[in-house]
């Protein structure tokens, strides 16, 4: 059974930074690609950072990155603006129905 929980949110000043994380199990973690995606409120749920299961880390506006050992993907956030505020998670492509509980990021002065 797929299970993937999302950890590391939380209220942040413009400007800062948060890593979030996301321990799967329930799958052979290192064989699959991995995703963040967020929602923000009134808004589709839209894609962040995506990983392949070769992909040691992919740096973007993001950077995502994951620990085959620990079964764990991570976002790490930086330069955090209000726009950014909403809920994240992560997303295997072993089930791609499946969804986390999400993990809220708010971003205020």
């Amino acid at each position: 059974q797929v299970h993937l929980v999302e950890s590391g949110g939380g209220l942040v000043k413009p400007g800062g930074s948060l890593t979030l994380s996301c321990v799967a199990s329930g799958f052979t973690f290192r064989n699959y690609g991995m995703s963040w995606y967020r929602q923000a409120p009134g808004k589709e749920r839209e894609l962040v950072a995506r990983i392949s299961s070769v992909e040691e880390s992919v740096k973007g506006r993001f950077t995502i990155s994951r620990d085959n050992a620990k079964n764990t993907v991570y976002l790490q956030m930086n330069n955090l603006q209000p726009e950014d505020t909403a809920v994240y998670y992560c997303r295997t492509n072993y089930r791609l129905d499946y969804w986390g509980q999400g993990t809220q990021v708010t971003v205020s002065s």
